[in-house]
């Protein structure tokens, strides 16, 4: 949980051959341990063994086979939690975010959702398991701009353990997702 609200406001970077994309995080939910709607909950499995490494290393997976998604492995090698990246707001590389958007044109709406998030950051599969924190292509970054207040509410599009207030999101920002009571 601590995790999931130290990454407001961090950058997550994507170096691609086509140039640096990055976008500022401002909103993440927390999947800890023993959570019933994390995807470690049954065990490690090898759709799910990168949750299972040292914190700060990448999990990526398909999401009802159609979105995939980024999150960030939060306990020490072998426990499996983490914390899923739910909204960035862009910072470089915007025309190439623009390019692989589907449906919108709206800055706001490019990293607005999980989905969202990781085809305008070009996250895909092959990136599972990457270390966020070392030297590689796919990083997370320090941010330089100061982190407004940050809010907590119930994560979005889950039915086991729904009532715990484990999603983050900076208040106000025009990129976080979801409802609109979920967003003040």
């Amino acid at each position: 949980m601590e995790l999931a609200r130290y990454l407001i406001g961090a950058v997550v970077v994507h170096d691609t051959d086509s140039g640096r994309l990055s976008g500022r995080i401002v909103e993440t939910e927390a999947y800890p341990v023993g959570d019933a709607a994390g995807h470690a909950f049954r065990g490690e499995t090898r759709r799910n063994r990168s949750l299972f490494l040292e914190r700060g290393h990448a999990y990526v997976h398909l999401s009802y086979g159609i979105s995939i998604l980024l999150n960030v492995s939060s306990e020490v090698a072998g426990v499996g939690a983490g914390v899923l990246l739910r909204a960035i707001e862009p910072l470089d590389g915007i025309e190439a975010m623009l390019a692989a958007a589907r449906g919108t044109t709206r800055l706001a709406d490019l990293g607005r959702g999980p989905g969202r998030l990781t085809r305008a950051m070009q996250v895909d599969l092959s990136q599972d398991g990457t270390d966020l924190c070392g030297r590689g292509p796919l990083w997370l970054a320090a941010s330089a701009q100061g982190i407004g207040e940050i809010g907590k509410s119930v994560r979005i599009g889950i039915t086991r353990d729904a009532e715990r207030l484990l999603r983050f999101y900076e208040r106000g920002n025009p990129h976080v997702s979801g409802a609109q009571k979920l967003r003040q």
